[in-house]
């Protein structure tokens, strides 16, 4: 896992909020960029970070692309996160 890449793409609002769509189910990068007030341009590039942090992954259907979540990234760095704490992840999960 690249933690740093990880933290750098969680550390923006706008992915963090892509990342709490996502979690509903997947979406095509069109109705990913109708919960923003931003370009579909920015949102792109968002959705680039995510991927390249592998926060995400991305289907091709015909002329459109969905995403969907990745949570093992998100479970590796929630892991990381509870040993810098001093606790035990999966005890914490139970």
């Amino acid at each position: 896992m690249a933690l740093q890449q990880t933290l750098r793409a969680l550390a923006d609002p706008i992915r963090r909020e892509i990342l709490n769509l996502l979690k509903k189910g997947r979406l095509s990068a069109g109705e990913i960029t109708e919960h923003f007030p931003v370009t579909a341009a920015s949102i792109s590039r968002h959705l680039s970070v995510l991927k390249e942090a592998d926060l995400i992954r991305d289907t091709r259907e015909g002329k459109f692309i969905f995403y969907e979540i990745n949570t093992s990234v998100l479970e590796e760095t929630f892991a990381w996160i509870m040993d810098l704490k001093g606790g035990d992840a999966d005890a914490q999960r139970e």
